[in-house]
């Protein structure tokens, strides 16, 4: 029987976090999902903990595969678990965020009880931590005046239709952290979405540099003009926004420390 989710998650030297995402999923009471992990040729502990778990996912008659080799990055080794996908549904977990207990037996529920099975993307409310402090909750719905100027909602655990990608394609790899907003922009106004009003997973924060945040902005700018089509004024505009609510953010932070 085909899997009704495939989780998919990107390993790299991820010993310091896996453990506590690989539980995460094991712990689940809804057990009809594949898990993929596609690792980077990781050096650190990280091989060691995911051939670990395979005696305990199998256990639980759960499909649990993994491999590691080198790629070029998240949304390369993405697209490497989606080429091995059997679930109609998928999901997308760090190395580093957490399922909360129940997730995927809630989302399955919704789906059968209000019959999403036509939807593109089924997204819930997401925890933000770091160092077991709370940073903020996500919470935003998806319209889209609100998406086309900016990711609003938490990608972290949501499930995509596989159907979503026949049509669209897989992630495009010349991104490396907008990549999964430049893939919703594709459908534009038509994207079907539906929200849970449910914390269902916890995203980790390991920090961003600043010349990550500089590269999120320019690659969110470029998903904006080519594949959004949004105005080039207005991308220019929420482009400026975006770095300054980023910087008075980096400055609060300083004083009050």
């Amino acid at each position: 029987m085909m899997p009704f989710i495939t989780i998919i998650t990107a390993t790299y030297n991820s010993e310091k976090t896996l453990e506590q995402t690989l539980k995460s999923v094991l712990n689940q009471t809804y057990i009809n999902f594949e898990y993929i992990i596609v690792d980077g040729a990781s050096t650190d502990g990280t091989l060691s903990i995911l051939s670990k778990y395979k005696t305990l996912f199998e256990n639980k008659n759960i499909a649990y595969r993994w491999f590691s080799e080198p790629d070029r990055g998240i949304y390369n080794a993405w697209n490497k678990g989606l080429k091995l996908a059997n679930g109609r549904w998928i999901a997308f977990l760090g190395s580093d965020d957490c399922y909360l207990t129940g997730a995927l037996s809630f989302y399955s529920n919704k789906i059968l009880e209000l019959k999403l099975e036509n939807y593109d993307l089924i997204y819930s409310r997401v925890k933000l931590m770091n160092n077991f402090k709370v940073l903020k909750i996500i919470d935003g719905v998806w319209t889209w005046n609100i998406f086309k100027r900016y990711m609003n909602i938490a990608h972290v655990g949501a499930l995509h239709n596989k159907k979503y990608f026949e049509k669209y394609g897989f992630f495009d790899e010349s991104y490396k952290i907008a990549g999964d907003y430049e893939l919703l922009l594709r459908a534009k106004h038509n994207l079907k979405t539906y929200k849970l009003d449910l914390i269902t997973a916890i995203m980790g924060n390991a920090g961003v540099s600043n010349n990550n945040i500089n590269k999120a902005f320019r690659e969110t700018f470029k998903a904006k003009r080519l594949t959004g089509k949004i105005p080039l004024g207005y991308c220019y505009i929420d482009y400026v926004i975006a770095f300054l609510k980023f910087s008075f953010k980096k400055v609060a932070n300083e004083i009050i420390r």
